[in-house]
């Protein structure tokens, strides 16, 4: 394995603070007092957001530790002796002073910073103001983005509206979290427009802004907001791709099912991603990490195309005519399809798979929280509805459930066959009270795994104001 960091043609910023999941320190930094001088500053300053969306941190190794391997869909992958410290996060053995925990929760920090530095000088720069409230309700709805990671897996965290010259405050409550997220989102929102230009497709738009809100208040069990937000993004003319393989390959980049979607072009200024190439098929695409269960192939109803285009098995030919390999005996057999990138079509200048888009939120997702919400509004002649778009695409029947807690049963399986491998099922098994009973044999335990640790160097820095999560 080899971690490759993004080779970013862009000026880094350096904030003044001590605590180093504060900090960005890369080659090429330069004091941010003397970079926010110009529109091409403000540009770059934005650019370097986004360029994190596609990190090792965030999509690769630290995000599936902590989204990723806890669930019951995924299992660590490779061979048994390859990684093996990954398997703490598989049976809930993991501790303060683990280095996925600590790298995930440095990581969102270091993005944090970025978003802030936009947030705070880009409105100081003579420009185009147009551009400039634009830059700054993109950094918003990212810094959105990032805070709703570190609340999902952290709870309640510190809340830094700028940049700080003081970083050594306590942590937020949670309620404190989501209403600083849902300021943020709904400050965006009001700015962002609905579509840019072909050169612009991965900047964040008003949908998604309102699409990542309506799942904020699925979170915060804020049903009727979840329900009107959701509605808005759907009445946006975002749409189903009607091809499920077409969807998760590059000609489904930015389909019309794209709401928030990580471009992971690979250029000489980005260096791609390797979030493909950590869950490719081992000893032909990838590493063979983070790989689908036997519980989740057995979730799959008879009939439903999803599960043979998200399941990727040794000895297949994919529909683009690639024979997979029979691989290591010693490795798992079955990889993660979502992020195969046919061999014709991958670009060997940034590694393989590093042209795979990362999709965050699709329209299907939004579908289903619109559902949700709507089912627990009692409006169950719209839940059914919205739920039976995104089964048809699967070549499914309607849902036979009709009373609202068999309805609700029914949205929450459809959440983890259409989301499978997406990094949804452990923050949606906490989110639905569903984690205590589901991954009780893997050792979670309640009380305490509904959250992961504040890492011991962040507790350390805090000079005794963090309090440590329950149970660690």
């Amino acid at each position: 394995m080899k971690k490759i960091f993004l080779s970013i043609a862009l000026v880094s910023l350096l904030a003044s603070c001590k605590d180093e999941y504060l900090d960005i320190k890369e080659e090429g930094e330069v004091e941010a007092t003397a970079f926010f001088q110009t529109q091409d500053d403000a540009l770059q300053a934005t650019s370097a957001i986004y360029s994190f969306l596609r990190s090792w941190e965030n999509s690769a190794f630290p995000y599936q530790f902590v989204f990723g391997v806890p669930a019951d869909d995924v299992l660590k992958g490779s061979n048994p002796g390859d990684a093996s410290f990954i398997n703490v996060y598989d049976n809930f053995t993991y501790t303060v002073s683990d280095d996925g925990i600590r790298g995930y929760w440095i990581g969102q920090w270091q993005a944090v910073n970025r978003a802030n530095q936009v947030i705070t000088n880009v409105p100081n720069i003579n420009m185009d103001a147009t551009l400039k409230n634009r830059l700054v309700a993109e950094a918003r709805m990212l810094r959105a983005y990032f805070y709703f990671n570190l609340v999902r897996i952290y709870g309640g965290v510190p809340i830094f509206d700028g940049v700080q010259q003081n970083y050594n405050i306590p942590r937020n409550s949670v309620d404190e979290v989501y209403n600083f997220i849902i300021s943020d989102l709904t400050s965006a929102a009001a700015v962002l427009p609905q579509t840019y230009s072909a050169g612009d497709l991965g900047r964040v738009t008003k949908g998604a802004a309102l699409g990542l809100l309506s799942k904020v208040y699925l979170y915060k069990k804020d049903w009727q907001k979840a329900y009107d937000t959701s509605n808005q993004v759907i009445s946006m003319g975002y749409a189903l791709d009607p091809n499920f393989n077409h969807l998760f390959r590059p000609a489904g980049e930015f389909g019309p099912e794209s709401v928030f979607e990580v471009n992971c072009q690979c250029s000489a200024q980005f260096g791609g991603s390797q979030y493909a190439e950590v869950q490719g098929v081992r000893n032909q695409y990838g590493w063979g990490f983070f790989t689908p269960s036997n519980s989740l192939e057995a979730a799959f109803e008879p009939g439903d195309i999803r599960k043979e285009l998200t399941i990727l098995r040794n000895g297949e030919t994919t529909p683009e005519g690639d024979v997979i390999a029979m691989g290591d005996p010693q490795s798992v057999t079955t990889f993660n399809q979502k992020v195969y990138v046919p061999s014709a079509l991958n670009n060997n200048a940034c590694g393989y798979g590093s042209i795979q888009n990362i999709r965050i939120l699709r329209f299907a997702e939004i579908l289903l929280i619109n559902a949700e919400a709507a089912n627990e509004l009692g409006n169950t002649g719209t839940a059914i509805t919205n739920l039976n778009k995104v089964r048809t695409r699967a070549g499914l029947a309607g849902t036979t459930a009709s009373a609202q807690g068999a309805l609700r049963t029914a949205i929450w399986q459809e959440r983890r066959v259409e989301l499978a491998l997406e990094g949804d099922r452990f923050v949606d098994l906490v989110r639905t009270g569903q984690a205590a009973t589901v991954l009780a044999s893997y050792g979670f335990k309640a009380g305490k795994n509904e959250l992961f640790p504040i890492p011991l160097d962040a507790m350390n820095q805090s000079n005794g104001l963090f309090v440590q999560n329950p149970g660690y």
